[in-house]
Parts: C-alpha cells; sequence; structure tokens
C-alpha cells in the first residue's frame, strides 16, 4: 500500500505530483497490479509514460486509453491534480461545498466546476448500501424549499409555493438508530409511494417510530408501529425521531448554506451527497470517505447533456 494522505493540505501536495496520482489510481483500479484495458479486458497493455496514456496491443477500435477512461472523469481535460483534490473537498466538507468555492479554489470556471460535482456527487451514490435497516427505525418525510412569506409575489406564482408544503419537493427518509440512513426524492405523500420505500428498505418486523401522519407509512402486518404525536410533544419514552430530524437538519443547513438555490430535478443528486456524508462520519476518516468515493468512479458517466436535459456547449471538465 503506498503512503496516502490524511489532510486536505497534504492531498493537494501529493496528488500535484503526476506519479502521486498514477500510482494511487493503478491500485484503486487494479490492486492485483495488473493493468487491463478498460474497452476489452485485455492485459496486454504498455504505459506511455510521455503522453500518459495506457497502450492496449490487442485489435480493437480504441487501443490507447486513461487512467479516467470508464470513470466518471472520462473525457474530461483537467487533470487528475484538480479531480482528485475537488473529490477531497465535496466528500469531507460537512456541510458540502459550492461551485463558487471550486471555481476559485481550483482555477477552473464555475461553469465547469458545477459539472465538476455534479459527476462526484455520481460516484458518491451507493447502490449496494448494506442491506435493508432493521431493529428500531426511524421513518418521516420533509418539505424542501423556500418559505412562501419570504418569496417575491412572481417567484411565488412561478413555483407555486404556499403556507405549508405546497408546491414544495419532498424528500423522505428512513433512519436506523446506530446506523444508517435512506433517503430520496418522492412525488407526493401517498401511500403509493411511501409504502413501497419503507418495504424497500425496511426488514419486515423492525418497529417502525414516526409522527402522527403515520397513516401514510403503516403496515401492520408487516411492521411493529409506534407514533409520538408532534403537536403535544416530542419524545414518549423510547419513541422520537430526532435522529431522522437530525439529518433533515443536515441536509436544509447544506442546500441553505453551501448551495442557496437548487433546482427540483437535481435535489436527488445533493441529497445522495448528504446521505454518503452522514453513513460515513464515523466509520471513515477523511482519506477513508476519499477512497470509498473513488473506488465507485468506475462504470459511472454522466454527460453534461444528461446533467441538464438538453443539447449544450459542455464546460472544459
Amino acid at each position: 500500500m503506498i503512503d496516502v494522505p490524511l489532510t486536505l493540505q497534504d492531498a493537494i501536495k501529493y496528488f500535484a505530483d503526476f506519479e502521486n496520482c498514477r500510482a494511487f489510481m493503478v491500485e484503486l483500479r487494479w490492486p492485483d497490479g495488473k493493468v487491463k484495458c478498460p474497452h476489452c479486458g485485455s492485459e496486454r497493455v504498455v504505459w506511455l509514460s510521455t503522453a500518459r496514456l495506457f497502450k492496449c496491443y490487442e485489435k480493437h477500435e480504441r487501443p490507447k486509453f486513461s487512467l479516467k477512461t470508464g470513470t466518471v472523469f472520462e473525457d474530461s481535460p483537467l487533470g487528475l491534480d484538480k479531480w482528485l483534490a475537488a473529490v477531497w473537498l465535496i466528500v469531507n466538507c460537512k456541510n458540502g461545498i459550492s461551485s463558487y468555492e471550486i471555481h476559485r479554489d481550483l482555477g477552473v470556471t464555475q461553469k465547469t466546476a458545477w459539472f465538476m460535482l455534479h459527476r462526484i456527487r455520481l460516484a458518491m451514490q451507493d447502490p449496494d448500501s448494506g442491506g435493508l435497516l432493521g431493529g428500531e427505525v426511524e421513518v418521516d418525510e420533509t418539505y424542501i424549499g423556500g418559505a412562501a412569506r419570504n418569496m417575491h409575489n412572481w417567484r411565488r406564482r412561478k413555483s407555486d409555493v404556499k403556507q405549508g408544503g405546497s408546491g414544495k419537493a419532498i424528500v423522505i427518509g428512513a433512519l436506523e438508530r446506530k446506523g444508517k440512513v435512506r433517503a430520496t426524492v418522492a412525488a407526493n405523500r401517498k401511500k403509493a409511494t411511501m409504502q413501497p420505500f419503507v418495504k424497500a428498505n425496511v426488514q419486515a418486523g423492525a418497529r417502525i417510530m414516526s409522527d402522527e401522519f403515520a397513516s401514510c407509512w403503516r403496515m401492520d402486518d408487516e411492521y411493529v408501529h409506534n407514533i409520538v404525536n408532534h403537536l403535544e410533544t416530542y419524545v414518549v419514552g423510547n419513541v422520537h425521531t430526532n435522529g431522522i430530524e437530525n439529518f433533515w437538519s443536515l441536509l436544509k443547513r447544506t442546500l441553505r448554506g453551501s448551495y442557496i438555490s437548487v433546482e427540483p430535478f437535481h435535489l436527488f443528486r445533493y441529497v445522495d451527497e448528504q446521505v454518503f456524508r452522514f453513513n460515513t462520519r464515523k466509520t471513515l476518516n477523511d482519506f477513508g470517505r476519499f477512497a470509498l468515493t473513488l473506488y465507485q468512479i468506475v462504470g459511472k458517466r454522466l454527460t453534461y447533456t444528461d446533467l441538464i436535459g438538453k443539447e449544450a456547449e459542455t464546460p472544459a471538465c
């Protein structure tokens, strides 16, 4: 195992050297030391030091490939020194980091920084998040969006936001006490939406804690339900939703403090980002979160066209 940086300052110094970047990425992607072509899987590969590319000697249309090929970094002209620094920043900043901060810190345009961060968020998504939640599980939902009383009239009319939750995005979540959290953006608060989320994330037989709106979640034939009425109190013995409320607080602090304004169709990316940091907050140090994210960059791709949903000029990243 190569020596690894443990702080941001160490990481910036370490990855400023391309040879350190290369050694790190090779060990990360091919831990057995045998570099394989991402296009054909062949091990008949050599390193072209001048071009900083690998060359595969099998016959196919793309014999040359870089360390970024087959990852979320693919086709980016930016060096690994900038990419790895950006990954370190977003996975270890508790309240997230804005594209303007990346723009200033790394010397790229704000548009490029925004695209970089969304590509890294894709790597932070974990499709295999360790099985179903069990034991005591807190289940809740929250509304994401500005308060109607603080909006200008034209903004209120455009977003159709009224007092309460009307016109706002809904995020639903489940938190296993002393364990992980799962959260996703939902279309509504109806049973047809809420109950499948619970079944997909919580073991049958688990003890579910929820607030007075439990009718959206209740499945008495599969789960044990405990309800606390927030109109009267917030804790009844061991029954409360303070854990998931803490996660909502962290999520909203990130959205309001660092990102300021998030479009609803990108909200799920920011939720996934916060879920990743929350679930690794006690089990991994800064380098551990950084390494885990990089383990998950392979086989994922997000183009600018896919990101914004229409044809547009692609930023230089």
